[in-house]
Order: C-alpha cells, then structure tokens, then sequence
C-alpha cells in the first residue's frame, strides 16, 4: 500500500489540535473525506487540512469513499456504534483513549477487528511520547523494569462527572496513568487498590499497588481533588531511575551519580510543536506503518482491552476486603 486513504470523523479539539496536523506531514497519507454533526466545525476542519470531501453522515461517507483506515474521534460514549459500522465494512480503525466506556465494550470492539481481519488501535499517547520512549530504552538496556511509579493528578473539586456521567473519571482520562503502568511493568499478577470519593458525589482518587508477572512492582497515584494538574512517571532498573515529567523533562540517575542527565521534552521529540513532543504525531505514525505492513499495533484495541480489565481490578480489589465495593469482572 504506497499511500493510506484516510476517512476522519469528528473535527474537534483534538482532532484538530493534535490528529490532523499529524496525519497531514505524512506524505503516504492521503485525507479523503471528513464527516461532523455540525456544519461550521466540518467545513471550517476540511478547509484548514485541504480535506475535498465533508459528511454529515458517517455510513454515507463509508459507503460512498474509498477507504483504507478511518480515524474516529469522538467522546467515548459516542464511539462504539461507529467502530462496529467501520470494522463490518473492512476498514482499520483508530480511535482516542479510552477505548469505549466498558470493558465489555473495548472487548467487543477488538473481537470485531479480528473477525472482520482489519486493525483496530486505541491512542494511549503517553506511551509514545519521544522523551518516554528514550528513558524507557536506557531501563531495558540495564535489564528491564523492577519498579514503576504512574501518577496524575487534578484539581476537580465539586466538578461535574464526565459527560454528565457517561464514563468514571478512571476509565476515562485517569486510564492514561493506568495503561502506563501497564506499559512500564506488563501484565498484573497482583494488586490492592483504594478508590475513594473525596470532594465529589463520584469516585475521585484511584491508588494501587501492583505486582507484575515480571515480578517487577508498580505504584499507580491518581487524585482529582488536589493543587492542580500534574503528570509524572518513573522506571527503575537495575543501577538507573528515571523520573519523568513528560509536560517538561527527565531526570537520568545512574550507579548511585547525583548529578542526573537532563532531556527536556522538546530535545528528545527534536521539536517545539504539541503534537510531536506529546507523543499524538508518533501514535498517528506507528498506526499508518502499520496498516501500510499489515502489523499489530502496539496499543491495538485487544491490547487496551487489557487496560480497561486493570481499571476493573482496580475497582474490583479494595485494600480492605470488608469494605462494600464494585465486584468487577
């Protein structure tokens, strides 16, 4: 496949702000056909991206265009249908975080990409981000993670619930923090988690112990009713820490040396644009190469399918097994 004819629904935000401007660098990437509910968004999206043709309805645009892959950026409980009618028609499909609102939902989406022989990649960002992936190569090179730490924090305090509640705030935007510790430390053996509602009428503060099946151990801190906005993460090895700020920098610790090696995140992306120090132009990428080779993507949906079990067991495992909580699957 020498170029990939791309389908794109919805022209919000993000899509505008951090998709698009990604796929359109690509050269093997043609921007077909956009469709959006709403007139002036679309319009105004497809004359800023060159895209010739616009929808109102996306079975219209599926029917009608020719295409390779469909980008479908829309709010995660606007998602599932939309997937399902582009998987039956043979297209790939990416979508943003999260994958759907359920765990029933992701699975759902992924046994569709794999009945319909077509690929299917959620947007976990975080694991593409330039500096990341350099302080993640310099752990394995010592061996592999033993220890891992994936915060977030907000301050969302007396907020409203996400979508006037279609989605938990853990499943929806503090998944980030979850799908890293799993990308840091693989597949969970064991955990115990605290899930707590503290300034809100809905659960806001997710902590969690985790054991991997590598035997490494990870720490998983996420609370909404704090000071502000702040998102780190570290990987030890063996002889190397690696704290990272991905909004800002790293810091490289080795063989017990205080004087830490310094990369910012501009440096490690060899760019100032958003979309490239913050991991969305190379998620775009890595998906296009792999339509274009017939390769599973690195966060395929059966992959983020794993993520949203871990946010189940998370619910599923309180700290104190007395306390009433969710049972999970």
């Amino acid at each position: 496949m020498e170029r990939v004819r791309a389908g794109l629904i919805g022209a919000g935000g993000m899509a505008n702000a951090v998709h698009y401007p990604s796929l359109a660098e690509f050269p093997d990437v043609e921007l077909v056909a956009l469709c959006d509910l709403m007139p002036d968004k679309r319009e105004k999206t497809a004359g800023r991206f060159g895209i010739p043709k616009t929808y109102g309805d996306y079975r219209e645009m599926l029917d009608r265009e020719e295409l390779d892959a469909v980008w479908v950026l829309m709010p995660p409980h606007h998602l599932f249908d939309i997937v399902i009618q582009c998987v039956k028609r043979k297209k790939h499909v990416f979508i943003e975080k999260p994958p759907g609102v359920t765990y029933d939902q992701s699975r759902m989406m992924a046994l569709a990409c794999e009945q319909n022989g077509v690929l299917g990649m959620c947007g976990f960002n975080r694991r593409y981000i330039p500096l990341i992936r350099k302080c993640r190569e310099r752990v394995d090179e010592r061996g592999g993670v033993i220890q891992c730490v994936s915060t977030f924090y907000k301050f969302h305090v007396h907020g409203r619930p996400y979508y006037e509640g279609a989605i938990d705030i853990l499943s929806c935007d503090a998944v980030h923090a979850v799908d890293m510790l799993r990308w840091m430390g693989g597949e969970p053996a064991h955990l115990a988690a605290h899930v707590a509602r503290r300034g809100n009428t809905f659960d806001d503060s997710f902590n969690a112990l985790v054991q991997f099946e590598s035997g490494a151990t990870g720490v998983l801190l996420a609370n909404w009713c704090v000071g502000a906005r702040t998102h780190s993460f570290e990987m030890h090895g063996m002889g190397i820490s690696c704290f990272i700020n991905p909004d800002d920098r790293a810091l490289i610790f080795v063989d017990g040396k205080l004087d830490p090696e310094v990369i910012t995140t501009q440096e490690a992306a060899g760019s100032d644009e958003r979309h490239n120090f913050y991991g969305f132009c190379a998620e775009n990428r890595h998906f296009v190469d792999c339509v274009r080779s017939g390769s599973t993507p690195s966060s395929s949906l059966d992959d983020a399918t794993r993520t949203m079990r871990l946010v189940n067991q998370i619910y599923a495992t309180p700290v104190d097994g007395s306390r009433e909580h969710w049972p999970g699957r």
